[in-house]
């Protein structure tokens, strides 16, 4: 059997192909970038209680210089820092986690990123306490402190002085 079209096929013109063409190139952008969105995890994760608003400042010093900033309230953060592995000596009040690295306490934005960028062989940074002057701790003076960079051993050395 011969069966005839009622609607014979016409060429599709040129704008049809590029209409439907950007269309699809557009969907599968879309598509592409909340793929995208949805898999990027954030720079850093941090620990800290709910009611410390010195952390609260030290998290906006980090998104200010540009991370992106997830924060996890808890009660008690003992648990956390044993499983981080923070010493003892080097503990302040909040923990943070970015990338393979450990950074705990009021450590300058711009130490976490020369530390991203030259991955020295070290479990993290640590300002121990909670120096005045340090980022979160602004206020009427500014202390001089040390950041300390944690051995993977637990040994601890001066990586920089503020």
């Amino acid at each position: 059997m011969n069966r005839k079209s009622k609607h014979p096929s016409q060429p599709v013109s040129f704008a049809q192909r590029v209409f439907w063409g950007s269309s699809l190139a557009a969907v599968v952008g879309v598509l592409g970038l909340l793929a995208t969105q949805q898999s990027v995890a954030a720079d850093i994760v941090v620990y800290k209680s709910p009611t410390c608003g010195c952390c609260g400042k030290w998290v906006k010093h980090m998104e200010d210089a540009g991370f992106s900033v997830d924060v996890e309230n808890r009660g008690d953060l003992t648990p956390i820092k044993a499983e981080l592995g923070v010493p003892g000596r080097m503990q302040s009040c909040h923990t943070a986690k970015v990338g393979d690295y450990i950074v705990e306490g009021h450590v300058p934005a711009d130490l976490v990123k020369r530390m991203l960028d030259e991955k020295p062989d070290i479990k993290g940074l640590a300002v121990p306490g909670m120096p005045m002057g340090s980022p979160g701790m602004e206020g009427p003076r500014k202390d001089p402190y040390n950041v300390i960079a944690i051995g993977n051993d637990g040994s601890a050395r001066v990586y920089a002085q503020r």
